[in-house]
């Protein structure tokens, strides 16, 4: 018996790895969490498979239920949003299968992040603009430790992908204005390849009430920097006179 814990991606049925789709279309109990969880991703378990809703249960409730799939010798899919590792709290989880001597395994998703930089669409580094990505989440019921506060991260000039924040996003807005400046570009995508899909692009001066304004305050991703400009320098990997390792520039 083993524990999957399976990224369901960002929403879309079709961004799930080929591995993750075949451990849900064979999957005989899963825990999948709530309402993060995009229906067409669960529309694949199959319909005699038991489910449960992580989103009512405590720690003691879902280890419960890897336990009875450890006396029927059964596998149990543990559904997390985007990719587990990020934000997942499945640490805890794994340390109660280590003391249960219950074997598990990650299966990578792809990150509301890289779906959001996919939906707007952009890219999120730019020669000499920013060559660092900071996957990060504004401090609230659980705090940052101090040198990972946002005005820490905002030294660096590097995009900000900011999880779990959109319900601050005045206070972060008005915390980067002041490294990035408020003209900087910002985008807000909100579930990200899900039917509701919504993407609002702006500055660091507008974002808030643009995104206020659609009545937006959660499940969402926050992107800033200035490699969101489409006016920034190109590559020059593809430029005619530019060499390297395959290619002599001319």
């Amino acid at each position: 018996m083993k524990v999957f814990f399976v990224g369901a991606g960002p929403g879309d049925p079709e961004l799930l790895t080929v591995k993750a789709e075949r451990l849900l279309r064979n999957c005989k109990c899963c825990i999948y969490a709530g309402s993060l969880v995009s229906p067409g991703v669960i529309d694949l378990l199959p319909e005699r498979a038991e489910k449960h809703d992580s989103a009512a249960l405590s720690l003691r409730e879902i280890v419960s239920i890897f336990r009875k799939g450890q006396e029927q010798g059964i596998d149990i899919v543990r559904l997390h949003s985007g990719d587990p590792v990020i934000y997942g709290a499945i640490r805890e989880q794994m340390n109660k299968l280590d003391r249960l001597g219950i074997g598990y395994e990650v299966v990578p998703g792809i990150s509301s992040f890289q779906a959001a930089a996919a939906a707007l669409p952009t890219e999120l580094t730019a020669p000499e603009v920013a060559q660092t990505i900071i996957l990060t989440r504004a401090s609230g019921r659980t705090p940052l430790p101090k040198d990972q506060e946002l005005d820490r991260l905002a030294e660096t000039q590097a995009t900000l992908c900011i999880f779990l924040s959109t319900g601050q996003i005045e206070n972060v807005v008005n915390t980067l204005a002041q490294y990035y400046g408020p003209d900087c570009p910002a985008a807000v995508v909100y579930r990200a390849s899900w039917p509701e899909q919504k993407i609002i692009e702006g500055t660091l001066d507008d974002i808030a009430p643009k995104t206020l304004s659609e009545g937006i305050t959660r499940t969402a991703m926050i992107i800033v920097g200035r490699a969101l400009s489409r006016a920034i320098p190109a590559s020059k990997l593809y430029d005619q006179g530019f060499t390297h390792g395959y290619r002599v520039g001319s």
